[in-house]
């Protein structure tokens, strides 16, 4: 069963930084996949930044510059980091992995992210 547990979110002012981190439970190789989403209030999830077993990274257009991603593969774990953050970056925030194997999806709890104005 693989678990992804996020921390790190919070509530910012406009033009601050946050890193989210994910820590997933066993091997990140399980993984063909990983990435972050994020769903605002009425609004649906949408993809933030995701990575290909090949190491591509792709962002969306409204983070790039703005936000990274990274891994570090001993630790199990992904992060996000955000910087320059505009009210419109508010939402939770998801991390996702999709198993290798089986092409399932895992998503962490989310972790809420406030930037004030």
């Amino acid at each position: 069963q693989v678990q992804l547990v996020e921390s790190g979110g919070g509530l910012v002012q406009a033009g601050g930084s946050l890193r989210l981190s994910c820590a997933a439970s066993g091997s990140m190789f399980r993984f063909v996949a990983m990435g972050w989403y994020r769903q605002a209030p009425g609004k649906q999830r949408e993809s933030v930044t995701t990575i290909t077993a090949g190491g591509s990274t792709n962002y969306a257009d409204s983070v790039k510059g703005r936000f990274t991603f990274s891994r570090d593969i001993a630790k199990n774990t992904m992060y996000l980091q955000m910087n320059d953050l505009k009210p419109e970056d508010t939402a939770v925030y998801y991390c996702n992995a999709k198993s290798r194997l089986t092409s399932q999806d895992y998503w962490g709890q989310g972790t809420q992210v406030t930037v004030s104005s």
